[in-house]
């Protein structure tokens, strides 16, 4: 897998390079990039080859995201979400959802989701409400049972790929009981409506726009088939909630400094020594912040979940964020004024990166919880505010 996806990765950047300052500047979705995403396969990425993927590992998918997000990172920041979506499905065992009490019949269902995406089809993520931002325990879009399915309502923000997706993972509570947060695959269409709110300093080409949703689904959207199991899988693979953006994040930081060393060169400014020390300790900096993201990835794929492996997870995310945005910060000042125009690469970098902090889990999060486990305690329990 690995070769035939990065290689992909690699040849697509380019191309997305080519078209992100106007995606930038207009706000507009990069849908000419999400085609040749379908093109090359990707969307299979993390599908398992059983089913028509790729069957990729989470540091393939990994390697594969920081090649995408070096060609424009609001493209690979969309496409993690999706890939977040189907390698969560795919990790879901036999074993495993034996555990968990999933009945045989939402594997198959599962399965037709995931192979769907191998063929095409790309599931974006509307969790995040105002208000409760991605914690899964305060939101307040709400589903109740109904003949022959569920009938979801409520408002999502920050839906990344909005009104572009094939489809929406949607998490939500239980009209009756809420403490009950369970997970539904949305199809586009009816009964979703988008509106258009993404006016933001940096990612601007995410359409991360407001998704409200009074729409009934058949009972096979429930993911798991069974109630209440968001809660669970977060616990169970907090890579996909927390450190699958930090693999964008790093490529960001080295699209940064990539732009300067083209416009460095361009205007043969190389021989100052101070610059030359910026771009060197940009490199180091962010070289160690890749090394992080790539330990916490193989830690993932031997042993997920285990508590090791978490901690590295949460480091991966709290240093690629703030890797990205001091690097970019500096690779501003290295350029000099020339670069803080609108449309040079280097002023939108310089945005894209400032957002690696922000997102869930943000960087104070992430190190209070390594704060919290270094002190001995329980970081999922022991924090101040419920992590999800």
């Amino acid at each position: 897998m690995t070769v035939h996806a990065l290689e992909a990765a690699r040849r697509l950047a380019p191309r997305f390079a080519a078209r992100a300052a106007g995606h930038d500047r207009d706000g507009s979705f990069p849908v000419d990039d999400f085609e040749d995403l379908r093109e090359a396969g990707l969307f299979g990425l993390m599908v398992p080859t059983e089913l028509g993927g790729l069957g990729a590992t989470f540091a393939e998918y990994a390697a594969v995201a920081g090649e995408l997000a070096r060609g424009n990172g609001a493209t690979a920041l969309v496409f993690n979400m999706h890939a977040s979506v189907t390698g969560a499905l795919g990790a879901v065992t036999e074993e495993l959802a034996e555990s968990l009490g999933v009945p045989d019949e939402a594997l198959a269902a599962r399965d037709v989701l995931l192979r769907a995406a191998a063929e095409g089809s790309w599931y974006a993520v509307a969790m995040s409400e105002r208000g409760a931002g991605a914690r899964l325990s305060r939101l307040s879009t709400v589903y109740e049972p109904v003949e022959g399915g569920w009938h979801l309502k409520g408002s999502k923000t920050f839906c990344s790929g909005a009104g572009h997706a094939d489809g929406y993972l949607v998490a939500a509570r239980s009209a009756t009981d809420p403490s009950v947060v369970s997970q539904f695959l949305v199809p586009a269409g009816s009964g979703l409506e988008v509106e258009s709110t993404w006016d933001s300093l940096g990612m601007r080409a995410t359409s991360s726009h407001d998704l409200h949703l009074d729409v009934t689904v058949p009972t096979d959207r429930l993911l798991g088939g069974v109630e209440g199991l968001a809660l669970v899988v977060a616990q169970l693979m907090p890579h996909w909630l927390v450190a699958s953006y930090a693999a964008v994040y790093t490529g960001v930081a080295r699209a940064a400094i990539d732009a300067v060393a083209e416009h460095l060169v361009a205007r043969d400014l190389t021989g100052l020594p101070a610059v030359r020390a910026r771009v060197g300790r940009a490199d180091a900096t962010v070289a160690a912040a890749q090394l992080a993201v790539a330990e916490a990835a193989r830690r993932v794929d031997e042993a997920p979940g285990d508590e090791e492996t978490n901690r590295w997870v949460w480091r991966a995310k709290l240093l690629a964020g703030t890797t990205a945005a001091e690097v970019a910060a500096s690779m501003l000042e290295a350029a000099g004024t020339s670069a803080t125009r609108r449309g040079h690469p280097s002023e939108r970098l310089y945005r894209d990166a400032r957002c690696g902090s922000l997102h869930p889990a943000t960087s104070d999060v992430c190190a209070d919880w390594l704060g919290i486990a270094t002190l001995g305690g329980d970081p999922d329990r022991d924090g101040s505010t419920p992590r999800w």
